[in-house]
């Protein structure tokens, strides 16, 4: 269309074509991608529910009484009772603020170490690249949950021993995808015209390399989320995670798996929980990255 016609279009209130924002593309695609809205809605409650857990509990989740001892689903509990007779629904509510604690504070550190990290190692590649992966590759080559159990056992007990187990092991990963990601970008052209106008390094780095990677970190982040709380549910299965005066999904389970057989609801129901929050994170980050990948639209 010529500006001529152009002027005429609009002259007469013919409707003139314009592309896109990528914001309302993206929007788009999202709304039309169903499981991402079902992880979205997931991740949403489980946060409300983390956040105000401890002003909607039906009942004290700390709360004994063995006279309730292990009594079955009903309209006073819900969810039913465990050993010492606590509400198995208060203390599922109550254990969300945990997870969601472990999940968003070793996701954020593995970030702050793995990015700059990543970011440094691929721009400058060659030798300093060599070094840096080795260092990330010895970390990697120990088996995760093994490492993070090792920690724990020295160091004992606790949500912030967790959390500091579980950040030592998972940062390489973001290491990685950084490194792959600034290994292709240093080479694009409006790199190497910051480089002829004078940047340094460090600008370079972080405010044209960085900024085009974060679509990728905020998918990888996204469904990151859900290996710690999933990890923080086995650590506290085996005994290494929460101490018995934390109401977490993963001791629950672990003190009531002896009652399984007459009481299947007391070990059933937190189990469900950490299943429905880590499906629900991993969905919403098939979504974002179906969203944010250009590769991925129609």
């Amino acid at each position: 269309m010529t500006v001529k016609d152009a002027k005429v279009s609009s002259e007469i209130g013919a409707p003139i074509k314009t592309s896109t924002s990528f914001r309302d593309d993206a929007i788009r695609r999202f709304k039309k991608n169903p499981t991402a809205i079902i992880g979205l809605i997931i991740a949403i409650v489980f946060v409300l529910i983390a956040i105000f857990g401890r002003y909607i509990t039906p009942h004290d989740p700390f709360a004994q009484n063995i006279v309730n001892s292990h009594q079955a689903p009903s309209a006073e509990h819900w969810l039913g009772t465990d050993f010492f007779g606590r509400d198995v629904l208060s203390r599922i509510i109550v254990g969300a603020r945990i997870s969601l604690l472990v999940g968003i504070s070793v996701i954020t550190i593995r970030a702050a170490i793995g990015i700059p990290y990543g970011l440094i190692a691929g721009y400058y590649g060659g030798k300093v690249e060599m070094v840096m992966m080795r260092i990330v590759d010895a970390v990697i080559s120990f088996p995760g949950i093994i490492l993070a159990m090792a920690i724990m056992a020295v160091r004992g007990q606790g949500i912030e021993n967790v959390i500091l187990a579980l950040s030592i092991t998972g940062w390489p990963m973001f290491a990685r995808l950084v490194r792959g990601e600034a290994m292709s970008l240093k080479e694009r052209e409006y790199v190497q015209a910051s480089r002829a106008l004078g940047y340094n390094d460090g600008k370079i780095m972080f405010q044209h390399i960085l900024p085009n990677c974060l679509a990728t970190i905020i998918v990888y982040a996204t469904m990151g989320i859900a290996t710690p709380i999933l990890a923080e549910a086995g650590l506290s299965f085996l005994g290494l995670g929460a101490t018995a005066e934390q109401a977490t999904w993963g001791f629950q389970m672990s003190i009531e798996r002896q009652y399984l057989r007459y009481a299947w609801w007391s070990v059933t129901f937190p189990g469900m929980a950490v299943m429905i929050v880590v499906l629900g994170f991993n969905l919403l980050g098939d979504g974002l990255r179906d969203v944010l990948d250009p590769r991925m639209k129609e």
